[in-house]
């Protein structure tokens, strides 16, 4: 298996805002579709901060990236198996040698974008739908407010986690 590539994450956590103008745009997207489910309009959007909504909007997809690379890359969980066996840290010990072999031998598998959108799908489905969801319900939201912004996670995080399982 090759170095990580740690520079993914700062290119990945652009995802957000990429599908997210896209994807809540007035002109071509649900953008229109999701101001009338919150009860605003483009005049109420007016005024926002919007230099500190993309900072922190990249800085949240910092965090997601990371939580998504676990969340698609098996051998990411291989390490932390073994992280308190004694002799881990000496490279020449019987277990570095053995996870050494194995990630030479098992590293790359499953490591595709298709796997991985996969991957970032069923997180999606199984983190920011019961999320969405459940602040839906508590929030007396409709069901295409939920649809709306669990279809941007699907997308968002099935992009993110093809892109970091095949590249990573």
């Amino acid at each position: 298996m090759t170095t990580p590539n740690f520079w993914l994450l700062p290119i990945t956590a652009l995802i957000p805002l990429i599908v997210g103008f896209l994807w809540y745009n007035n002109s071509f997207g649900f953008g229109k579709a999701w101001l009338r489910t919150i009860n605003m309009s483009e005049e109420d959007m007016k005024g926002s901060n919007m230099l500190a909504i993309f900072g922190l909007t990249y800085l949240l997809g910092l965090f997601l990236s990371a939580a998504v690379m676990f969340m698609v890359i098996h051998q990411m969980h291989v390490n932390s198996i073994f992280a308190d066996t004694q002799g881990i840290q000496d490279p020449a010990s019987e277990i570095s040698l053995y996870l050494k072999d194995f990630m030479a031998k098992y590293g790359a598998n499953f490591r595709t974008l298709k796997h991985g959108v996969l991957h970032g799908v069923m997180s999606a489905l199984l983190v920011a739908l019961p999320v969405t969801g459940i602040t839906a319900l508590f929030e007396r939201r409709s069901f295409r407010y939920v649809a709306i912004h669990v279809g941007y996670w699907v997308v968002t995080m099935g992009l993110m986690g093809g892109i970091l399982s095949a590249y990573f």
